[in-house]
């Protein structure tokens, strides 16, 4: 098979449904390269772990990051830290970072590594190579986010492995849970690797997987804000937030997983949902 060249990074808790669909995505997203796939489990309730491991393509490493243990509270480690077990022990080249609750569009994977080698080419030390990615359904267009000096950063995509050694991997010690990826790519930025953007490469985003997870997460963003503006704020905030762009998703991946497997029933909830929060006409 040869040396893995891509190593696919998702951290995940309590969404069974969601990191199934997740999963085969990256299998059905033509990855012409060997590659790995690694799931770093918060020690899911859900059934996730069963999945998981009887997954045989799959590397699950489990850090339970919440509930209690012996009478006492686990302490919960940050994003940086969650993520960082996944960083160290990917064998590829590039490692990419999606969300669980999300789907690659076939082809987004091999597009990026195009992207990343033609910036190379060009002589660019690249650190990150973002996919653009939308929250489905509610939004049209993909977008790639801009943070301090108007730099890009990668919220979905993927990473060389020697920038993230180089810069020391993700801060697990002053984010909790926002920010830390925008940091990592700045400190990239730093030690000369930009960060560029993949017109090809394009996630779908489920916004309202596991809002109860969703919200525990958002708590910490004022803190980590907070922290994160007192580091780079000298840069100076971007004039704008996103760059935005317009695709017509040629294999309607968002719609495929809907039809199919486990997320159909959750997904027709959602569209219930949406339909009486947004109108016709949005």
């Amino acid at each position: 098979m040869g040396r893995t060249r891509v190593s696919v990074v998702l951290g995940s808790f309590n969404r069974r449904h969601f990191i199934e669909a997740a999963i085969d995505s990256v299998r059905d997203n033509g990855i012409s390269v060997p590659y790995e796939i690694i799931v770093v489990d918060g020690g899911s309730s859900d059934a996730s772990l069963k999945f998981l491991t009887g997954q045989k393509d799959v590397i699950t490493i489990v850090q339970h990051n919440r509930g209690n243990w012996h009478g006492k509270p686990i302490h919960r480690q940050s994003w940086g830290y969650f993520m960082n077990l996944g960083f160290k022990c990917a064998h590829g080249d590039f490692v990419c970072m999606i969300s669980d609750d999300s789907l690659l569009v076939p082809g987004s994977i091999m597009a990026g590594i195009e992207t990343y080698n033609a910036a190379v080419e060009k002589g660019r030390g690249v650190g990150g190579v973002a996919f653009y990615w939308r929250n489905w359904p509610e939004q049209k267009n993909y977008w790639v986010g801009l943070t301090f000096g108007n730099r890009m950063f990668v919220n979905h995509g993927l990473y060389s492995k020697e920038a993230l050694e180089a810069v020391g991997y993700a801060d697990e010690d002053n984010y909790n849970f926002y920010h830390a990826d925008g940091d990592l790519c700045l400190r990239m930025w730093e030690k000369g690797y930009v960060c560029v953007d993949s017109p090809d490469s394009f996630v779908e985003h489920y916004a309202h997987a596991n809002e109860k997870v969703r919200a525990t997460n958002a708590a910490a963003q004022r803190q980590d804000w907070a922290v994160y503006s007192a580091r780079w704020g000298s840069l100076c905030l971007p004039e704008r937030d996103w760059i935005e762009l317009e695709h017509g998703d040629p294999t309607r991946t968002a719609d495929k997983y809907w039809r199919m497997g486990p997320l159909r029933r959750w997904m027709a909830w959602l569209h219930r949902r949406v339909r009486k929060k947004v109108p016709r006409t949005a």
